[in-house]
């Protein structure tokens, strides 16, 4: 009969895809399982006030219509539900798809088992099916993989949170409109249980045999199953555990499979008596606690609580004599095998001789070994026993207590076990590659000493003074051909002649008197020997390494091992070099992937590698978690070089500390991972955690403070950072890596990352945490929950420069490049707190605080376009004054008649709007002046600090403007094209290196908007009369208490007539022009001899609007004529 996995069954085959899918869907489900957003868990209360309208559960399907036209109904909801989706579907998709695969693996192997009755696959049916050894096998894993996904999607993803996806993802896909999607029947299977992980819950009723009867799976096929699964030993197991005593440990994988499938037919629990009682004996005569599936534990007590049969076959396991018993031998296993255990891991104790001629002793140290951490690991573990029920607490207390448990022993004990197992198998690996080799190298060498012996009984040789005797050399002669023609591919006969051999070389010395010559007595000892070795060698069978790896597994540890981490830890700190030892438990508990990962070999799948990488990745990621004490240690050893560098000048040599270090640093902690990599990942992982730390709490400012924090706080933060940077630079050579690169990577990314974070607020597509090109599995940034409005520190920085520059209070004097107090005329901050910022941060922090500084810009813009569409622009009354006013003035090159009671008619009508408009423009002009220090501040540091950066964007940036202006002008030159990211590329250098005028960028796109020019010309000349103009200061506000600061009320209408067509901004200069004209002609015919405040202002104006802007002077000087700008200078 053809093999049942053969390629060309397609029998075999089928099952085989179904059963390593099921192994791949569950690795899935475990990996989505850490990325549910917490949003659908509505934990929160904002959480729920802000998005319970938007995310329903189950009862949407019975309301649709209600539920959309709620939504309808408020177009802010319409607004959040869209931005919600942009975030989440993508998420949402991929969750969707791993709850189709588990409703189509169903449907698949119940369409196996129709076609199997139908008679598809000629010759086969289920009953020869289940005869075969690996049909048996992949049958009985198909149920239980299908009942495993079903408990796991129970535990790790809430009932509540499923519905809710489920929901979300069928309103915002397109699945709703397509057909052919199964979207209900996935529904019905995953609906809520009611089940919920949380401690002290209670058991839904009928949970989980209802919910594994969601779907309907042919009884006959149940019953098969489980009856083998019942009487079989389908895995063969019981061969590597010959003793009688081990049986239950021997059959733990079926175990578990048994478990899972009897809640596809609950009556067997419920009331099949007998049944239950055999299942009991045979199982768990001696244990409770069971591994379903890598690691996730089950306490039988629990689970069959509610069955009635199940409960009372487990009782007598459950009897205090028999859990004392079972604890009591455990409790002597522990005793008697440590000392074994450690007596063989000495130097020299596991020779190959000594392994070769005790292979079944150390076999069953093994087993013994093995079978006691299990038990007890299984058995005393937390996590098994719901400490709010009284018997399990009794349970494991008797449990914990008869079996002396101490988790530092068996800790030991599972190291001294990992690393005996690992000696053990590399001697063995090595002995088998060596076998043939050896064994033919013994032959010959016993060969060669019987043809010498020959020779010597031949009385030719001078020297031996043995007399000649052809009946032994002829005896001799035969022997060496004997040994000769040993083959050893037949090893059964071969072995059966060298025993034969031995004896009759035993024999010869004693009936030829051969003891009296010492020599021949040698070489007779020494072939002996060879034929010892060749017995020896030839029984180095593959069956022992095979044997080793089931009884050294470790699965059913997956999940229990991180109780240990701090055992782990603290035996690392005290002593450095546990660390190698640590390697064979890693690599023992490396043995688990096995599990999951070999049906999907065996089916060439390609979900080989992300499964692989998955559970690789979770092993790494728990390596990486205990070896962190590494880095941890060496940090508080930084901490104090750190106080050190930071409060004492000289540089103190402090002994001690590098000695510890060197000791870390020398670690050879191998784990299929570059071990310098992960000593490295790890410090750079504990720089991160410290220096994220550092700046969440460096930088929390009270805004209540006189006189503000800012400054005080920032020059503390820069001698920390400082003594970080030194402290690490002293330390890099001794454990040899790059701190500087490490140093510089990793605080850009901190930094980078929580800007990112902080622009979060101002996107509607959020870049989430698995999105973000700086946040990292292996070396994560950590989050802090935010302290005000800001989510993280450069938010809180930016907002305190904000509030402490906020135009409302204070006074920019340019030509200072300093704020100014209005009320004490005090000086509140100057252009040296951005080079504090650079000595902080350094230039990634100044240009993360000129990104969201940008952003904050855009948000202001937008803000204020809606107010001035939606309340002026709309408001009738507003609009009339612009067109009575627009009347007026036309034709702006004319001059407008009775000009101050034209402008102050049109100033007193719109009083009212001027504020929150002064506002906002001010708002985004005190940003702008920011933006410029900042670009000033990076130019300056780039030029200084890396002269040849400077020069080199300088140029190339110029000679790219040429190419391009060339290309507008002769179309025929080349441009870059759409996909070339090289404009977008250099762009982000030349901010990073300050080479870029904020003043000239365009934040966000506009519309067409009527009367624009004339609203800001009405708002200018209404701001006019509050300021004045003094020759040492410019323009300055003339009362404290009605505050306008000149500069950013010149950049903020700036940059908002930036961001229109530029013929707004000429009619808004042309308005200006003809007010200075106006009104200087009002006075010339009035014969005022002075000119008029406000036209200083408005001619102040102009020349600021133009030097900022960097317009030629043309621009103004065709709307003022030269001689009244000849007498301003007077006036200046």
């Amino acid at each position: 009969m053809v093999d049942f996995l053969a390629e060309n069954n397609l029998c075999g085959q089928a099952i085989l895809r179904v059963v390593s899918r099921g192994n791949a869907i569950i690795a899935e489900l475990l990996r989505l399982s850490e990325f549910i957003p917490a949003v659908f868990r509505l934990r929160d209360k904002s959480d729920q006030q802000k998005y319970g309208d938007i995310i329903c559960d189950f009862s949407y399907f019975k309301g649709q219509e209600y539920y959309e036209s709620k939504l309808e109904a408020k177009p802010e909801l319409q607004d959040l539900d869209e931005e919600f989706r942009e975030n989440n579907i993508e998420i949402l998709s991929r969750f969707y798809l791993a709850f189709e695969s588990v409703h189509k693996y169903i449907v698949d192997l119940i369409r196996y088992l129709d076609d199997l009755n139908e008679g598809v696959y000629i010759q086969q049916t289920l009953e020869t099916v289940l005869l075969n050894e690996d049909g048996k096998q992949l049958l009985c894993e198909a149920l239980y993989l299908y009942g495993v996904m079903l408990l796991v999607i129970d535990q790790k993803i809430e009932g509540e949170a499923r519905e809710r996806m489920l929901v979300s993802y069928y309103r915002y896909s397109a699945a709703r409109s397509s057909g052919d999607s199964n979207l209900d029947d996935i529904c019905k299977l995953l609906r809520s249980t009611g089940y919920s992980n949380q401690p002290g819950a209670r058991r839904p009723p009928n949970y989980p045999e209802s919910y594994f009867q969601r779907v309907p799976i042919n009884p006959t096929f149940l019953s098969m199953v489980i009856g083998r699964l019942r009487s079989d030993d389908i895995y063969n197991q019981v061969s590597a555990y010959p003793l009688p005593e081990h049986r239950s440990t021997a059959l733990t994988t079926q175990a578990a499979m048994l478990y899972v499938c009897l809640f596809f037919t609950p009556s067997i629990l419920q009331s099949q008596q007998a049944k239950m009682r055999e299942i009991v004996d045979k199982y768990f005569p001696d244990n409770w606690v069971i591994s379903i599936y890598m690691g996730i534990t089950v306490n039988l007590v629990e689970a069959w609580e509610p069955y009635k049969a199940a409960k009372t076959a487990l009782n007598y396991t459950l009897d205090s004599a028999n859990i004392r018993e079972q604890a009591c031998r455990y409790a002597a296993s522990v005793e008697s095998l440590r000392p074994r255990v450690q007596q063989l891991l000495k130097e020299g104790v596991l020779r190959e001789e000594m392994v070769l001629d005790n292979i079944p002793k150390l076999l069953n140290c093994l087993r013994d070994c093995n079978v006691t951490i299990r038990w007890l690991m299984l058995h005393t573990a937390d996590s098994v026993y719901d400490s709010n029920n009284k018997r399990l607490r009794q349970m494991k207390d008797q449990a914990i207590a008869d079996s002396k448990y101490n988790p530092k022993i068996l800790f030991q004990l599972l190291l001294d076990t990992a690393q005996f197992e690992f000696i053990l198998k590399e001697m063995f690996k090595q002995m088998l590659t060596e076998k043939q080799l050896k064994w033919e190298s013994y032959r010959n060498e016993g060969s060669e000493r019987m043809m010498e012996l020959a020779e010597v009984f031949s009385g030719v040789k001078p020297l031996t003074r043995v007399e000649k005797n052809e009946n032994l050399q002829a005896w001799f002669r035969e022997i060496s051909k004997q040994i000769e023609s040993l083959n050893y591919e037949d090893s059964t006969a071969a072995g059966r002649k060298t025993v034969q051999l031995i004896q009759a070389l035993v024999e010869v010395q004693e009936f030829h008197q051969l003891e009296s010559n010492l020599q021949v007595c040698q070489f007779l000892a020494d072939t002996r020997k060879f034929l010892h070795q060749m017995i020896r060698t030839i029984n180095i069978k593959e069956e022992v390494l095979i044997t080793m790896q089931i009884v050294g597994d470790l699965s059913y540890a997956w999940q229990l091992i991180d109780s240990f981490t701090s055992i782990m830890q603290e035996s690392i700190r005290v002593n450095p070099s546990m660390v190698t030892k640590l390697r064979a438990t890693f690599l023992k508990l490396a043995s688990a992937l096995d599990l999951p990962l070999m049906r999907i070999n065996q089916a060439n799948s390609p979900d080989l590698l992300s499964v692989s990488q998955f559970y690789s990745g979770e092993l790494v990621a728990y390596v990486r978690k205990v070896l962190q004490i590494i880095p941890e240690s060496m940090f508080t050893s930084l901490a104090r070089i750190v106080k050190l560098q930071i409060h004492d000048i000289m540089e103190v040599p402090t002994r001690l500390d590098k000695d510890k270090l060197k000791d870390y640093a020398q670690l050879g902690a191998r784990y299929e991972v570059d071990p310098k990599q992960l000593l490295e990942d790890g410090i750079r992982k504990e720089l991160v955690k410290r220096v994220a730390f550092s700046l969440h709490k460096g930088l929390i400012f009270n805004p209540k403070a006189k006189p503000s924090e800012l400054m005080p706080k920032l020059e503390d933060m820069a001698a920390t950072m400082d003594g970080f940077y030194r402290s690490f630079e002293y330390i890099q050579d001794y454990v040899s890596i790059y701190g500087l690169k490490i140093w510089q990577e990793e605080v850009s990314r901190i930094i980078n990352y929580n800007v990112e974070q902080e622009c979060n607020s101002f996107l509607r597509t959020k870049i989430q945490d698995w999105q973000s090109m700086y946040q990292s599995t292996h070396i994560p940034i950590p989050k802090f929950p935010p302290v005000d409005e800001s989510a993280t520190f450069i938010g809180r920085l930016c907002r305190e420069i904000l509030r402490i520059t906020d135009p409302k209070v204070t006074c920019y004097i340019n030509q200072m490049n300093t704020w100014y107090d209005m009320r004490t005329h005090q000086e509140v901050t100057n252009h040296r707190l951005f080079s504090e910022i650079q000595n902080t941060l350094g230039t990634f922090g100044l240009n993360g605080l000129d990104r969201l500084l940008c952003f904050m810009i855009v948000k202001e813009l937008q803000m204020f376009l809606t107010v001035l569409q939606k309340s002026i622009l709309k408001d009738k009354v507003m609009v009339d004054v612009f067109k009575t006013f627009l009347n007026a003035v036309n034709p702006v090159k004319g001059i407008v008649a009775s000009a101050s009671k034209v402008y102050a008619n049109a100033v007193a009508k719109t009083q009212k709007i001027w504020p929150t408009y002064l506002e906002s423009i001010t708002k985004v002009g005190q940003m702008q002046i920011l933006r410029l220090q900042i670009a000033n501040e990076l130019s300056y540091s780039c030029k200084f600090d890396s002269k040849h950066l400077a020069a080199a964007l300088e140029n190339l940036n110029k000679s790219l403007l040429a190419d391009i202006e060339a290309h507008y002008q002769d179309p025929s030159l080349p441009y870059p094209k759409e996909d070339n990211t090289l404009l977008f590329e250099i762009g982000a250098y030349l901010e990073a290196a300050g080479i870029h005028d904020p003043l000239n960028k365009i934040y966000i796109t506009t519309k067409r908007l009527p009367y624009f020019p004339i609203v800001n010309f009405i708002f200018l000349i209404a701001q006019l009369p509050k300021l004045q103009y003094t020759k040492s200061q410019g323009m300055t506000c003339r009362r404290a208490t009605d505050p306008v600061d000149w500069v950013p009320l010149v950049l903020g209408l700036l940059t908002l007539l930036k961001q229109f067509h530029s013929r707004y901004a000429e009619q808004f200069l042309a308005l200006i022009g003809q007010f200075i004209r106006s009104v200087m002609e009002q006075c010339t015919s009035q014969k005022i001899p002075d000119m008029p405040p406000d036209v200083v202002g408005a001619l102040m104006f102009l020349e600021d609007y133009v030097r900022y802007s960097k317009l030629p002077r043309k621009v103004v000087e065709a709307h003022v004529p030269s001689f009244i700008f000849d007498e301003f200078r007077t006036v200046l």
